[in-house]
């Protein structure tokens, strides 16, 4: 009976991942990867405040609980699903809650700040011959304004996912546009569910601790890779950098 149930509860979490078996953790790079893609919110722009204004606006307007401020910490431990759970966001509405997310970004992302230091990363990487490019939840208005006033064009392309637990999908498309194997790409991101997106699929993870999840939420995660400043990108990358001096920011 044991047996029985557990095989019950690996079905029902193969179906709720869409039909996809988890691949696993793809382990640390073997080799240079032909692509790099950063996700956008939390890891190129810091836009965790907003984030949390537009959730107690969206709260309102849907319904479900506002996140108080002296809860934001503990929330940071939490994945977008517990999250949701938390606050009670209903699932069949949140393709609307997030689509009205972006709208609200739109109008507050002549404020949004990158993360200094990643800016430098980026473009080093540009510099030396990296493909680049951003795979993210918001909209791809909102990230090419932000790459527009920050002098960023030098991302290959943005790939927008229109639902939050969605990115594994879009990168199995990805590949397949790209003709690439897993091995051949990087993601860096800072969340929970990029972490799982990456072993969804297969390709290397690097995840940073700057962003929505907290260190020790990533961490429990094993990404292949723990990133604690921008700085660390470079060193990571370093043996396939060109230049000897490449590998500081």
């Amino acid at each position: 009976m044991i047996k029985k149930r557990s095989r019950v509860k690996r079905f029902a979490r193969f179906v709720l991942r869409g039909g996809k078996r988890r691949v696993g953790a793809a382990g640390l790079l073997k080799k240079k990867p032909q692509l790099v893609v950063f996700d956008f919110d939390g890891t190129l722009a810091d836009t965790f405040h907003a984030g949390f204004a537009i959730l107690n606006i969206l709260a309102e307007e849907f319904g479900f609980q506002k996140l108080p401020s002296e809860g934001l910490l503990s929330a940071r431990d939490l994945s977008t699903r517990g999250l949701m759970k938390q606050l009670g966001i209903p699932r069949m509405k949140l393709h609307r809650i997030s689509k009205r997310g972006t709208e609200e970004m739109s109008k507050r992302m002549p404020d949004i700040q990158p993360f200094h230091d990643l800016l430098l990363v980026v473009r080093q990487l540009h510099a030396e011959g990296f493909r680049l490019g951003i795979l993210t939840s918001n909209s791809e208005a909102n990230v090419t304004a932000f790459l527009q006033q920050y002098d960023l064009q030098i991302f290959e392309f943005i790939k927008s996912s229109s639902k939050l637990l969605g990115k594994g999908s879009v990168i199995r498309k990805m590949l397949k546009e790209f003709q690439l194997k897993p091995s051949d790409v990087l993601f860096v991101g800072d969340e929970m569910r990029d972490i799982e997106a990456a072993q969804e699929t297969g390709i290397h993870m690097a995840a940073v601790t700057w962003g929505y999840n907290s260190h020790s939420a990533i961490q429990a995660l094993a990404p292949d890779y723990l990133i604690e400043s921008p700085s660390q990108i470079i060193s990571l990358l370093g043996a396939y950098l060109h230049s000897p001096s490449a590998t500081t920011v």
